[in-house]
């Protein structure tokens, strides 16, 4: 029987999922999708899903992309391996993928590229905020997917993270920087919708424009999902008005 709402598998901590999934579940949910959740011990198997999101946690160990560990980084070796492989599988196979905080800088070392460990020592004049509420000031970069769904203004976000975007893995471009020219958003360069973003949007359901983030996942996973069934899908865009 094929199934008329898309599953949208979600990675998370150990330590902290039980109280982030249930958030970002409610937005899948808002955005016409089913979240399951997946973690190290859980079954993950991506032909069981349409679309993936990895969520935020721990920082990602230096030696994932040839960085020096720090002593005072708390990782999760397990988790980096699991997510580092369903990141690599799901861009190869075209598989929607967002990633959150963490998730975000997974796809980009998942891609070969490399992170900050300490983003504020790379980045002094970038103002330094560890909130969920939304104080920090970004801009989308022209020309990319997310200008199209957050528009072109300025947007404020959360910022929970220590680590940060360097050097970009392949296929992957800056989707958007804070006003100190930090890294808080990637994207790939091709579809389908592959998106990283450093803040947590699962926290802002209550703004219209975050919640484009999980919108474009869904109809993106969708319109694979009836592809796959032999279907003649037009991937929508968001209405931006929604």
């Amino acid at each position: 029987m094929t199934r008329t709402t898309p599953t949208i598998g979600v990675t998370t901590s150990r330590r902290s999922g039980w109280r982030i999934f249930p958030l970002v579940a409610l937005n899948v949910w808002l955005a016409g999708g089913r979240a399951v959740r997946w973690g190290t011990g859980r079954p993950a198997d991506l032909d069981t899903i349409d679309g993936l999101i990895i969520g935020g946690g721990d920082d990602i160990s230096a030696e994932l992309y040839g960085g020096e560990l720090r002593a005072t980084a708390r990782i999760d070796a397990a988790r980096d391996a699991l997510e580092r492989r369903l990141a690599e599988t799901a861009v190869d196979e075209g598989l929607p993928v967002l990633g959150i905080c963490r998730g975000a800088q997974m796809l980009n070392v998942a891609m070969g590229g490399t992170l900050h460990q300490d983003a504020w020592s790379q980045y002094p004049q970038a103002r330094h905020y560890k909130t969920i509420l939304p104080r920090r000031e970004i801009r989308t970069c022209p020309q990319t997917r997310l200008r199209q769904l957050l528009g072109g203004s300025a947007v404020r976000v959360n910022a929970l993270h220590t680590q940060a975007v360097d050097r970009l893995g392949r296929g992957m471009k800056i989707a958007a920087e804070d006003t100190g020219g930090m890294v808080q958003a990637v994207e790939g360069t091709r579809d389908p919708f592959t998106v990283g973003v450093q803040w947590h949007p699962e926290h802002l359901f209550y703004q219209r424009r975050q919640r484009r983030l999980f919108s474009a996942l869904v109809v993106a996973a969708r319109a694979r999902r009836d592809e796959a069934a032999g279907g003649d899908p037009q991937l929508a865009r968001v209405d931006r008005r929604a």
